[in-house]
């Protein structure tokens, strides 16, 4: 059975991405960031996470180093080897320069980089010890776009930094099965999403679901040729 951890677990994608993964044989490893007592999936979902063999659910606070560190390196001891990591986690925030302090780009740099990047380190050591691995980062097309990046100006700039990191590790992998992905969404098909867009033409987002089948296809064997991919998934929107 291959094994993932799925960082950002109890959110709208997140969710849904777990769903998939374990309907599709997968050992999934599920992080969130909220208390233990508290319920872990909502918007919902059916599917009885909780109940089922191949789920285990830890909350872990990602912007904590030690603690990041330490949560992997149990996964490891219990598991033995971890074959993939969604690395999901992440937040938002808008505004352009005038409306962004230092303060607002070190909570989007906590909550879009760190999170992503405590957990990459111990887990790239175990997949270049392996030889295979794959890590999978969200971008966001406003780290893309100037045009759209300049209003979300903190949080174009956390998520442009998963870019630049990819690239760095697939360079120092070349000639392993080690690889990173980015995979972009435009709109998320979202109940939150529909919320705060009412108006907008939600048929032209993009559902999780589809997401959910593309991250699966990147790490499981039919993606094992895939290197240095950058993915957009953007439907119509």
């Amino acid at each position: 059975m291959r094994t993932v951890i799925i960082t950002g677990a109890n959110g709208g994608l997140g969710a849904v991405v777990t769903e998939r993964f374990l309907e599709a044989g997968y050992r999934v490893i599920a992080v969130s960031g909220g208390h233990p007592s508290g319920s872990m999936f909502s918007g919902g979902h059916s599917f009885a996470f909780a109940e089922h063999p191949a789920f285990e659910r830890h909350v872990v606070d990602l912007t904590d180093e030690e603690a990041a560190g330490a949560f992997v390196a149990g996964a490891i001891r219990r598991h033995g080897e971890i074959h993939a990591a969604l690395l999901l986690a992440g937040g938002f925030r808008a505004g352009n320069v005038a409306a962004t302090g230092i303060a607002d780009l070190r909570q989007q740099l906590a909550l879009n980089f760190e999170t992503a990047y405590t957990m990459v380190r111990p887990l790239f050591g175990h997949f270049l010890h392996r030889g295979a691995g794959r890590i999978v980062l969200i971008g966001a097309r406003a780290a893309m776009r100037p045009e759209q990046g300049m209003g979300l100006l903190a949080y174009s700039l956390s998520k442009s930094l998963l870019f630049r990191l990819a690239e760095l590790l697939n360079e120092e992998a070349k000639g392993t099965s080690v690889t990173a992905s980015v995979v972009v969404p435009s709109t998320l098909d979202t109940p939150v999403n529909r919320r705060s867009m009412p108006d907008a033409d939600h048929s032209a987002w993009v559902d999780p679901k589809n997401l959910a089948d593309v991250l699966e296809f990147l790490v499981s064997e039919r993606g094992s040729a895939l290197r240095e991919t950058v993915l957009k998934v953007y439907n119509n929107a």
